[in-house]
């Protein structure tokens, strides 16, 4: 998750690096400025290479990456913000003990997919 503290700085920050692309043909170029005008995840992903976010861990190779965004009311005092305290990591434990057997397979899936 992330939030855009500056909306504008970020959309200018896309459009410049956008015009400076030499190599970039001037229809693709028309498209891009409109996007990134439109929709901050499309500014975000022509400032941030997802291929360069995992470049360096080990075992990992992308194959493909995708934006998305929406819109949210953010009110930090709201219920639904806070975050998980301790009681429910207890709950979490308990649940972990219980389904420990087919929680183990899923787990060993989950390695050999992230191996290959």
């Amino acid at each position: 998750m992330l939030e855009v503290q500056d909306a504008e700085q970020l959309t200018g920050g896309a459009l410049d690096r956008i015009a400076a692309d030499e190599f970039m043909p001037d229809e693709e170029r028309a498209h891009a400025e409109s996007a990134v005008g439109e929709d901050e995840a499309e500014a975000l992903a022509y400032l941030v290479d997802p291929f360069d976010l995992v470049a360096e861990v080990p075992g990992v190779e992308l194959a493909q990456a995708s934006w998305s965004s929406e819109q949210i009311a953010y009110d930090p005092d709201a219920d639904d913000w806070e975050l998980a305290d301790d009681e429910d990591d207890e709950d979490d434990e308990d649940d972990d003990e219980e389904g420990a057997g087919a929680g183990e397979a899923s787990g060993e899936q989950e390695e050999d997919f992230a191996r290959r």
